[in-house]
């Protein structure tokens, strides 16, 4: 250990204090879009543990000033920290598993997309249950879908470690996710693209829509099982198995979806969307 050893370490934790309140804003950003029961002392000590190591690693005559470079290592171990989290209880997740099963017999019986209050008196309960069951999971996906709009690279973190091979898979699932999309039904793109793309609040949707919340809320319910059904089809086919399209004209519809999806692009356009590092194209 040199002379100067000491006084770079007390740099180091100068530069930690100063910043803590950063970890705290990013902590407070994360939680308003994460089901309740999520930790925030889980989520304060991945922070404070990013913005040492940040601080360990900075280096001042790159130009970057360090709120920024720590911001991008701070956001990067929260998503880490959500990511090795189920952020639904198993009580939320079988609820959730329940209301999607409900509606899609309705579906197939109605030949259309049956209403909230439909599916309410096949379970057995009040729409507004199904409703904040079905708020915990959505806020959850938030996490999925916010990383498809155009972003920053402070914005998104690409997963470190990341192996070329396991790279390119990811670019090939960001790909198709922007796809299933685009290939939605019109009213269930608008609604996609405005709640989780936009952020903008569902009363705001429902009036573009002249619709109300509560039929909106039903769409992005559609669509989100539109999505998992058409990724999986293409992207895991022993899952999609285990949830086989009904008989009629609702299959009929769904298999459509599905072929639009493969019909938007190839391999090589999917990898366009991002950069080698897995960064929309637009940000990389």
């Amino acid at each position: 250990m040199n002379a100067e050893t000491p006084a770079i370490e007390r740099r180091g934790e100068d530069i930690v204090r100063a910043n803590m309140p950063l970890v705290g804003h990013l902590v407070r950003e994360m939680l308003a879009r994460v089901p309740s029961h999520v930790n925030r002392d889980d989520l304060l000590s991945a922070g404070y543990a990013a913005l040492v190591a940040a601080a360990r690693g900075f280096d001042p005559e790159r130009g970057v000033p360090f709120p920024r470079f720590a911001a991008a290592r701070v956001r990067g171990a929260l998503l880490d920290e959500l990511r090795g989290l189920d952020w639904a209880s198993r009580s939320v997740r079988q609820r959730a598993r329940r209301t999607d099963s409900a509606r899609e017999e309705l579906m197939a019986e109605l030949g259309r997309t049956p209403t909230i209050q439909e599916v309410a008196d096949k379970l057995g309960c009040s729409v507004e249950d199904i409703e904040s069951g079905e708020g915990d999971v959505h806020r959850a996906t938030v996490f999925s879908l916010q990383g498809f709009a155009t972003a920053t690279a402070d914005d998104i973190v690409t997963e470190p470690g990341l192996g070329p091979e396991e790279m390119l898979l990811r670019r090939e699932r960001f790909g198709y996710l922007r796809h299933a999309v685009d290939a939605l039904p019109e009213r269930l793109r608008a609604v996609v693209e405005g709640y989780f793309y936009a952020e903008r609040p569902m009363a705001q949707i429902a009036a573009e829509l002249g619709v109300s919340e509560s039929r909106v809320s039903q769409l992005r319910a559609e669509a989100l099982l539109l999505l998992r059904d058409g990724l999986n089809t293409h992207l895991d086919p022993a899952m999609a198995a285990q949830n086989p399209p009904k008989e009629g004209c609702v299959a009929r519809r769904r298999a459509a979806y599905y072929d639009k999806i493969a019909s938007r692009g190839t391999l090589r356009t999917r990898l366009a969307l991002t950069g080698p590092d897995g960064l929309p194209a637009a940000a990389a």
